[in-house]
């Protein structure tokens, strides 16, 4: 099996910081939102989803360029080659 491309490193960082400084302000908000004597027990549960939604959004974003990588890399002519000539062919088969 080949090794399928990778991702770019920069890229990736790049598309993620906004994401990531969005979720920043959003912890920063669920901290700063929370009672005070409470700080810790009605901002925890919040900042842990934000979080949690970060990393998923990360990891998909990841595979998908991982993906699109391997789909750029992809030359699909050697394929459509092939069967670009056996269309012909019966083309010209079915035209005698």
């Amino acid at each position: 099996m080949e090794e399928m491309p990778k991702l770019s490193r920069e890229q990736f960082i790049e598309r993620m910081r906004i994401v990531f400084e969005e979720s920043l302000g959003k912890v920063a908000d669920a901290i700063n939102d929370a009672p005070s004597g409470r700080v810790i027990a009605a901002s925890e549960e919040p900042v842990r989803d934000l979080f949690t939604e970060f990393r998923r959004r990360a990891y998909e974003l990841g595979l998908q360029m991982r993906i699109d990588a391997a789909e750029a890399a992809f030359s699909p002519s050697a394929v459509d080659t092939g069967r670009s000539r056996d269309a012909a062919g019966d083309q010209q088969a079915q035209a005698k």
